[in-house]
Order: structure tokens, then C-alpha cells, then sequence
């Protein structure tokens, strides 16, 4: 395998060498001071340290470029060419003929006892296949062919075998058993301790939630337990979840805990009337990205719980919904604070919020910091800019979450509401360093519209409509 493993480095570096001769020969000359051409390799591809390949450095050892009269000159000989061409192509023949990517094996469910249809449970098929695969030591993929398949609480667990990510091609549809009872924990399909994961494959996840909502109490019960989610991940790092459908959760649809490196994109999420039904839910986690994707949903659309840190929301679609929120914070004591928060070029549609801040009076000490709201577009929405810091209690003691820099830029559309712009800060800990930059926001009936600040220090500049307060 090391051998293999090593003629596979060679062919790749003499196709990146035939390939730079041909592009410089085409280039104007570079002086010696001048910085060598690089390549780098994103992360997201390859869920490896990306590296660097110093194309000059390598000609040179190959014998490719030589220093004349303190230029570079470099060598296009046919000779040269043709022996690294050789050597890269008979490497590549010795390698099976991949690019350094043995061949995927694929662990099919129905190979393991998964019986598609809208009856007869496939939970333990799942578990087989999924068993087998993180155990194998090499690429891996585990195959959903097109059919329903219904399950129960079904745990993926980790750690698994493979350095490379394991791939799960969904093509069918999973369909979440209606018993309220199968479901004991967080979630109902879970991902634990996986380190390398792709989920894809444009297929659905149904939840089933209309066969359950009627338990949720959580509206009168302040110490409810929240329904299960149909994705739950916790100590999840490197992972990609790309090309699914999400309908009807019972609870929320995804919530991401503990996890590292996690990114989504075009995702449709539906479920417009379940209670608690959020599209996404982060917390205690580090670099999340979600982009390109659609949110109707029974309640927030992506909500930003403790925790949460260096997190990007970009090009996402929401509405009908309530919005994007941070928080609620503060509502358990003790809880970690949130820190830098992007949400950009997003458009929401027919909210009852847009862009919002809630957290609990009453609090322990946390911080909600760092948060950039850039070029928003609202439609019909009720409440586009809200910080609510007495959300969900009728205590009066003030909440201790400490909200700072937090940035609005580039926010433009309509409401329904006369009151556009509403900052609700504590009493105890007011809000600082909250900017306003270019907020062009109009009702929908032409209604003049305004702004209200409680406890909050807030810097305006460019166009102010309403006029910041």
C-alpha cells in the first residue's frame, strides 16, 4: 500500500509539472524575486490539512528550469517532457490507473436486509450497513436505492476505521416510524463521534411530525422535552450534508452539538406547520457554514444557541417562519457565550421575524458577540430587526447576557408592521456597540414606519429608513 501509495504521489506531481511547462511557456518570464506559482487544495474537498505544491521548486529538482543572467529560464524541451510524462503515466498505470483514490466500496442496505416499502421496519438493516462500513479501513460508501425505507431511532456511531469520509448516497426516502415511544433521546436518525462524513444524494427525510405534534407541550410547559430531531449530530467534525430533502420533523429538523467543521448547502426543508420545528439548530459548536438552501418551517428557520461560534449563513431562502434567530440564550445557567456570526445575502419571506436576538430575563452571566446581518432582503415580514432580551418569562428581573457589536448592513424590504426596527436590551446590561448601516425598510401599505430602543447604544450612518432611534 505504501508503495502504491508513493508512485501515486510521483504521477501526480509529474502531471502538475507537464501541465505548469505548458502554462509558463506561455508566460511572460518571472524575475527570481518573484513569488513561485502555488496550488492549494480547499479543506472541503479533500477534509484533509490542505496542501501546498511549489510547482517552481519541483521543476527545478526535475531538471525543468535553469537560472540564466538572474532570469529564470525554463526548459521546454521535448526530452524533458516526454520522460516526465512517462514516468506519471506508467505510475499512474502501476497505481489501477486512479489519481491516488483506491476504488469506493459500497455497502448497499438491501445487501443487509433493508426492505423497502411504507410497512416493515428497516432499523437493524440500517445499523448492519452502516456497521460495515465504518469498520472497513478504506473509502466507503453506503447506498439508499430509490423505495421508502421506515425506522426507528436509528444511532450512526463512530469512530470509524477510514481516513476518508464515509458517503451516504441517499436516493430513497427515510420515513420515521409514528410511535412517540421509539424514540427515547435527542434525535431520531444520529450521527455520534463520526469524523468524515458526506450525506447526499437528493433523497427525503420524513419525519412524520403530523403523527405527533399533538404531544409537544412546550408552549405551556416550560420544562418540556423537545420532540425528537430528525438529524441530530453531536461530536461530528469534517462532515457535509448536501442535496437533501427534510419534511414534517417531529421536532427539530437538524441540530448540530458539539461538532467542528460541519457545512450544508442546498438543502429544502419543509414543515410549515409543526410547533418547534426549527429548520436548523447550532450550539456548542465551531465553524458551521449553511448556504444555498430553503426554509419553511413551524418556527425558526436556523436558530443560534449557546455555544455557537464562527458561524456562516449565506444564501438561504426563509419564510413562511420565524425568522433567523440567535438564541434564546440564557434560559439554563451557565452557558457558553456566542461569538462571530455571519448571515449574508439571505431573503426572508412572509416572517414573523427577520433578523432576531431573544434571550431569557432572569439570566445567568453569558455574551452574545460579534454578529453581521449583511445584505438582507425581507418580504412582508412582521418584525425584521428585533433584540428581545425579556423573551419567553414574566420575570422582572433583568437578563445578564451581555449583547455587543453587532452589525446591520445593507437591509432592505417591507413589513407589516409600523415598528420596523425594535431593541428590547436589558435594564442591567445594555446593549453596546449596535450599528446601523443603510437600512431602507417600507410598509407594505405605505404607513409611515419607526424605531424604538430600550438600553442600547446605538451608531447609524448611510441611508436610515426608519430613522435609527
Amino acid at each position: 500500500m505504501a508503495h502504491q501509495e508513493n508512485l501515486v504521489k510521483i504521477a501526480q506531481e509529474g502531471f502538475a509539472l507537464v501541465e505548469e511547462f505548458y502554462s509558463r511557456s506561455r508566460r511572460p518570464e518571472r524575475l527570481p524575486h518573484e513569488n513561485p506559482v502555488q496550488k492549494t487544495y480547499p479543506v472541503w474537498r479533500s477534509f484533509a490539512t490542505p496542501k501546498t505544491i511549489d510547482t517552481y521548486q519541483a521543476a527545478k529538482k526535475y531538471g525543468g528550469i535553469v537560472v540564466l543572467d538572474g532570469r529564470r529560464k525554463y526548459r521546454t524541451d521535448s526530452t524533458v517532457l516526454v520522460l516526465i510524462l512517462c514516468s506519471a503515466l506508467v505510475s499512474c498505470h502501476a497505481a489501477g490507473g486512479r489519481a491516488g483514490r483506491a476504488a469506493v466500496t459500497t455497502f448497499n442496505v438491501l445487501s443487509y436486509g433493508a426492505k423497502p416499502g411504507k410497512q416493515q421496519e428497516s432499523t437493524q438493516a440500517f445499523f448492519k450497513a452502516w456497521k460495515a462500513a465504518c469498520d472497513f479501513d478504506r473509502e466507503a460508501m453506503i447506498l439508499i436505492p430509490p423505495g421508502v425505507y421506515k425506522l426507528g431511532e436509528t444511532i450512526f456511531q463512530g469512530p470509524c476505521k477510514s481516513r476518508t469520509p464515509i458517503t451516504i448516497l441517499l436516493q430513497g426516502t427515510l420515513q420515521a416510524v409514528s410511535d412517540i415511544s421509539a424514540y427515547p433521546d435527542k434525535g431520531w436518525i444520529s450521527f455520534d463521534e463520526v469524523n468524515g462524513l458526506i450525506l447526499t444524494g437528493g433523497g427525503t427525510i420524513d419525519g412524520k411530525g403530523q403523527d405527533v405534534w399533538k404531544y409537544d407541550d412546550c408552549k405551556t410547559n416550560p420544562n418540556c422535552v423537545h420532540l425528537a430531531a430528525s438529524i441530530y449530530m453531536t461530536k461530528v467534525k469534517n462532515a457535509k450534508v448536501k442535496s437533501i430533502n427534510l419534511i414534517n420533523s417531529m421536532g427539530f429538523h437538524m441540530h448540530i452539538t458539539n461538532s467542528y467543521l460541519v457545512r450544508f448547502h442546498s438543502l429544502k426543508v419543509t414543515s410549515e406547520d409543526g410547533p418547534n420545528t426549527d429548520g436548523m439548530h447550532i450550539s456548542k459548536s465551531n465553524t458551521v457554514k449553511v448556504s444555498r438552501s430553503v426554509f419553511r418551517t413551524g418556527d425558526d428557520c436556523i436558530s443560534i444557541g449557546q455555544g455557537s461560534n464562527n458561524v456562516t449563513i449565506n444564501q438561504v431562502t426563509c419564510g413562511p417562519g420565524h425568522g433567523i434567530s440567535v438564541g434564546s440564550l440564557g434560559k439554563v445557567q451557565n452557558e457558553l457565550d456566542v461569538q462571530g456570526l455571519i448571515v449574508k445575502n439571505c431573503t426572508l419571506v412572509g416572517t414573523t421575524n427577520g433578523l432576531r436576538i431573544k434571550t431569557f430575563p432572569a439570566s445567568g452571566p453569558s455574551k452574545a458577540s460579534g454578529l453581521l446581518f449583511k445584505d438582507i432582503i425581507m418580504e412582508k415580514v412582521k418584525n425584521p430587526i428585533i433584540i428581545d432580551q425579556n423573551y419567553g418569562s414574566k420575570s422582572t428581573k433583568p437578563s445578564r447576557v451581555k449583547i455587543s457589536d453587532v452589525f446591520y448592513q445593507n437591509i432592505r424590504g417591507t413589513t407589516i408592521s409600523p415598528v420596523a426596527v425594535n431593541l428590547k436590551c436589558s435594564a442591567q446590561e445594555p446593549c453596546k456597540n449596535i450599528r446601523f448601516h443603510n437600512i431602507n425598510l417600507r410598509h407594505t401599505s405605505n404607513v409611515r414606519v419607526s424605531s424604538t430602543c430600550t438600553n442600547a447604544v446605538v451608531q447609524r450612518t448611510g441611508l436610515q429608513s426608519p430613522q435609527a432611534c
